[in-house]
């Protein structure tokens, strides 16, 4: 009788130390890990990640009436350069930032310092010189740079004077001049601001 009971013991015995056997190894094989882990941090640390920008990305929104107006871009900083016919020559297209060309959304139709600009997504360029710039809103709203812009899929073109402005380290746009009314037109001052430069314009919803 006891030998038949010690026989049925047997297998639930083993099974209890092969169980108890894995458990443990486990565990110290995710003590062994962590340690792996803590050990390894210091040296997976690099000093410069070259997956960030020297450019960085930015966007900005602001509705205005019913509308949205966003602007994606990159900001450049100045960084002791001349920029404004150095690093930015006069008289030539450029993506008015770095990296991708400037991108505007606009959710409804607009009109641009009192020109209708109809809804949609718009590449931004500019064409600086020493007393006026021209503005450009391009059909093919995601390019990289001018590189590839083409003056056929202009959908607007206009002209304004850049104004005197603080120093900017670092490009940026900026809706100002907010104008709101529940029964009227609404409209902001969208500006273009780097280094000792202010580049303003309007949008106007109805």
């Amino acid at each position: 009788m006891t030998g038949k009971i010690l026989n049925k013991s047997v297998p639930f015995i083993v099974l209890s130390m092969m169980f108890l056997f894995m458990s443990t190894a486990f565990a110290q094989q995710v003590q062994n890990n962590k340690m792996k882990k803590s050990s390894g941090t210091k040296s997976t640390i690099q000093p410069w990640n070259k997956e960030v920008r020297i450019s960085p990305k930015a966007f900005v929104m602001q509705t205005i009436g019913l509308k949205d107006v966003s602007i994606s871009y990159s900001r450049p900083g100045v960084k002791g350069r001349k920029i404004w016919g150095g690093l930015v020559p006069y008289d030539k297209v450029w993506r008015a930032g770095a990296n991708e060309a400037t991108k505007f959304v606009f959710t409804g139709d607009v009109l641009i310092n009192g020109k209708k600009l109809t809804a949609g997504a718009y590449s931004f360029f500019a064409i600086p010189s020493k007393n006026n710039w021209t503005l450009i809103f391009n059909k093919v709203a995601d390019q990289w740079g001018a590189f590839e812009y083409n003056q056929a899929e202009d959908a607007m073109r206009f002209t304004v004077k850049p104004q005197q402005n603080e120093f900017t380290e670092w490009l940026e746009y900026s809706f100002s001049d907010m104008k709101v009314s529940k029964d009227g037109k609404n409209s902001a001052v969208v500006n273009l601001i780097w280094e000792k430069l202010r580049v303003p314009f309007t949008v106007e919803v109805q």
